[in-house]
C-alpha cells in the first residue's frame, strides 16, 4: 500500500555589567521573540531562554547562536501545526492529528493497530488519542474493539469510510507539507532535518517513563 503520510532580527543590547551604552534609537523588533528576554518579573527568562539580568550564573543559558536557532525552531513548532490544522479542516474537514491517526492505520495491512502502538506512531498521549479516536468513531471513520485476554487492551481499525476519507485528504496534505516545509529546503537540509527530529524525539523519550502516554497535549480544534 502506498504511504499516505507524508531569524529573528533585532538590535544587540549590552549585557548587564558591561558598562553604560550610548543612547541610540532602536527600531521595533521583528519576529517572535525578537525583543529579547524580558528582564523583569517571574518569567524574565523569556521564550528565548537567554540569560536575564541578575539570573543565576550556574544555569546553562543559551548562547546567541543557540537562542537564534531555538527561536527559529519555536516558530516551526507553533506555526506549522496551526497552519496544517487550518488548511486541512478547510479542505478535508479533518484536523492534522485526525489525519495522522487515519493515515497511520491505513498503512497497516489489516488497517488495525493497538491503541498503545497508535499512540506511539502518532507521538500522542493515550488520553489525547482516546479522545480523538472517540470523535472519529462517532463519524464512522474507525472502530474500536477490546482485545481478548488479560489487561485493558484495545484495537483501533480504519473503516472503509475512513479509508476513503484519508485517501481523498492525502493529496492536499502532501501539498501543504511541500508548500510550508519541504519546498523551502535544500536537498542537504533533509538529512539535517531528519537527524534533528530523531535527536529531539530520543531526548523526549529518555525523559518519559512511557513516551506513548506522556507526550504533552497541545490544544486542538475539532473539525467535526
Amino acid at each position: 500500500m502506498t504511504r499516505t503520510t507524508p531569524g529573528t532580527r533585532g538590535e544587540r543590547h549590552p549585557r548587564p555589567g558591561s558598562g553604560a551604552a550610548p543612547e541610540v534609537t532602536t527600531p521595533a523588533p521583528e519576529g517572535p521573540g525578537a525583543e529579547g528576554p524580558n528582564t523583569e518579573g517571574p518569567n524574565a527568562e523569556g521564550s528565548g531562554a537567554g540569560r536575564p539580568a541578575g539570573a543565576e550564573t550556574g544555569t546553562r543559558w543559551l548562547s546567541d547562536e543557540e537562542r537564534a536557532a531555538w527561536l527559529a525552531n519555536s516558530a516551526i513548532m507553533i506555526s506549522l501545526p496551526a497552519a496544517l490544522d487550518a488548511r486541512m479542516q478547510r479542505e478535508s474537514q479533518l484536523t492534522f492529528f485526525e489525519y495522522m491517526v487515519l493515515s497511520v492505520l491505513s498503512e497497516e495491512s489489516d488497517r488495525t493497530l493497538q491503541m498503545s502502538g497508535l499512540a506511539a506512531r502518532t507521538s500522542a498521549s493515550l488520553s489525547r488519542l482516546s479522545h480523538v479516536v472517540g470523535r472519529l468513531e462517532k463519524r464512522g471513520l474507525l472502530s474500536r474493539a477490546r482485545i481478548p485476554g488479560s489487561g485493558r487492551r484495545t484495537n483501533a481499525t480504519l473503516t472503509e469510510a475512513g479509508h476513503e476519507v484519508v485517501v481523498a485528504a492525502a493529496p492536499g496534505h502532501v501539498a501543504a507539507v511541500r508548500e510550508y516545509l519541504m519546498d523551502g529546503l535544500e536537498p542537504h537540509d533533509l538529512a539535517a532535518l531528519r537527524r534533528i527530529g530523531t535527536a529531539v524525539e530520543a531526548a523526549i523519550n529518555r525523559g518519559s517513563p512511557d513516551a506513548g502516554s506522556t507526550t504533552p497535549t497541545p490544544p486542538e480544534t475539532s473539525a467535526s
